[in-house]
């Protein structure tokens, strides 16, 4: 945990959102699992990825950590377990490109609930690359988007705006641990899947994809964003977490042989320099407190 602690919130955040972003790859894969039987797997990795992290941090103090964390911890874990579920009931009622779509407005509400309720101010290297991130979304997504069903396209709504929540709740209370409420989170969401399912069992090749996707790619990913975001802004994680749209559909052409139309390339290029202008201003802040 202390050596994490050393590293630049903005790179945990990176590196959080490009473990997020083998997610489509990972489902694509999956033989025969229904995605309620993926969210299940999925979270029982999860949860155990969380309770080795925090067995190694508090040792035999794992109950009182989760005690400490308290009101927030709870309220951040309940949001993120009903986010991890919304992704999922999205899935089987609107478009795939739809509910990505509407994944990605998370830069939108974290800039908007950072500016009201954390006061955070958005400078104007930020509000340039909100717009930027934005168009390459929409290029990114080019005329896949479509009307879909409303109560899915709703739901959907449910991810960004809990995610948005959850870094808020981060942000609030830099000094409360909550990693704790990961546990929380996937519990919440395994029951959700495990009522949902109407069995739970799946191949060998579906449960090792959900190991991947619970231990590997939400485990690490969550983790890696909830420590970077204590001490990054949060109009700042909403953007360097649009690189999840961009490494989705690299990996999905490099391991799944999809090729990219050109205005993928396009937007992914503009989204990709919306985040180098994050770090460009981080690095200009840094070397302004050097001097």
């Amino acid at each position: 945990m202390n050596f994490l602690l050393k590293i630049p919130g903005p790179v945990l955040i990176f590196l959080g959102a490009c473990c997020l972003s083998f997610g489509g790859l990972i489902i694509k894969s999956f033989e025969g699992a229904t995605l309620w039987q993926i969210l299940f797997w999925r979270q029982i990795f999860f949860i155990l990825i969380v309770i080795f992290f925090l067995i190694v941090i508090y040792k035999k103090e794992i109950f009182s950590a989760l005690y400490k964390s308290g009101v927030p911890g709870i309220f951040g874990g309940l949001i993120l377990g009903i986010g991890f579920s919304s992704y999922v009931f999205a899935m089987y009622n609107t478009t795939v490109a739809n509910t990505n779509f509407i994944i990605q407005t998370q830069v939108i509400f974290l800039a908007i609930f950072g500016y009201f309720f954390l006061k955070e101010k958005i400078n104007k290297i930020t509000l340039a690359s909100i717009i930027l991130a934005i168009s390459g979304i929409i290029l990114l997504l080019g005329n896949t988007l479509s009307p879909g069903q409303m109560v899915g396209n709703f739901v959907a709504f449910v991810m960004p705006i809990s995610f948005a929540v959850l870094i808020l709740t981060v942000r609030k209370y830099p000094n409360v641990d909550m990693i704790p409420l990961q546990l929380i989170a996937g519990i919440v969401a395994m029951f959700i899947g495990y009522f949902m399912s109407t069995k739970i069992t799946v191949s060998a090749h579906d449960l090792f994809l959900g190991f991947l996707a619970g231990f590997f790619q939400i485990g690490f990913g969550f983790i890696l964003i909830t420590i970077g975001a204590r001490t990054t802004p949060s109009a700042m994680v909403g953007i360097i977490m649009l690189t999840e749209a961009v490494f989705g559909p690299l990996w999905a052409w490099l391991f799944a042989d999809e090729n990219p139309p050109v205005l993928v390339l396009l937007g992914g290029g503009i989204i990709i320099f919306a985040v180098f202008l994050q770090f460009a201003s981080l690095l200009s802040k840094e070397k302004k407190i050097q001097n």
